[in-house]
């Protein structure tokens, strides 16, 4: 790696990092990834200088944890899904109950709104990382409007302050997006954006959507 000295911390430092409030970077199976826990998570738009109104996505290392959010009429079909997809390129928007808890991580990730993103990763490596943290507010690594970072090396020169996961041999990602389906009220999905996976019987996105 070029440049920029990387700085790269094990992942029990690198959980000791986030879980004090401090933001890193890891690999996902799709894009390496910006992440911070919950509480912390406004720093991310802030690093990013990315708009508020573009949510953030929650990760975790197992789906139980992030289907318990779900409101209760769209967790069966949120459970189909996953079941098949998960772990993997699949982020699945579905809207929050109404425990306090589940509330506050939805403020903290996308303020104002009723659903979130939830995905679990098919990435060994990040979600050994989220076994050790909890679940992950989550973006790509990139400034906004710039192309999001591929590897190591571009997530440095993007973000030399932050931590990356060691060791630096990721796995080579997709370097896609992953795919985003919203629940809607007629238990059927919607995809707000087409990226790595493409699950059976669901339309295409709007193509107003970026």
């Amino acid at each position: 790696m070029s440049g920029q000295q990387p700085i790269v911390l094990s992942s029990d430092a690198i959980a000791d990092h986030l879980l004090k409030g401090g933001a890193a970077v890891m690999p996902t199976d799709t894009l390496p990834a910006m992440a911070a826990v919950p509480a912390h998570a406004g720093q991310l738009w802030r690093l990013k200088r990315r708009p508020r109104e573009k949510p953030l996505i929650l990760m975790a290392a197992s789906g139980e944890v992030l289907l318990q959010l779900a409101v209760p009429e769209a967790k069966a079909m949120a459970s189909s899904l996953a079941h098949q997809h998960w772990p993997g390129a699949l982020t699945l928007v579905v809207p929050v109950g109404a425990d306090p808890a589940a509330q506050a991580m939805l403020q903290a990730l996308n303020p104002g709104a009723t659903s979130l993103g939830l995905r679990v990763p098919a990435c060994q490596q990040a979600r050994a990382l989220l076994a050790k943290t909890g679940p992950l507010a989550t973006t790509s690594c990139n400034p906004a409007g710039a192309a999001a970072a591929l590897n190591p090396e571009q997530a440095c020169r993007y973000f030399p302050q932050l931590p990356l996961l060691g060791p630096l041999d990721w796995p080579q990602p997709l370097g896609l997006a992953s795919t985003v389906l919203a629940w809607e009220p007629q238990n059927r999905w919607q995809m707000l954006r087409q990226g790595a996976v493409m699950p059976a019987g669901v339309g295409s996105p709007p193509s107003c959507f970026g």
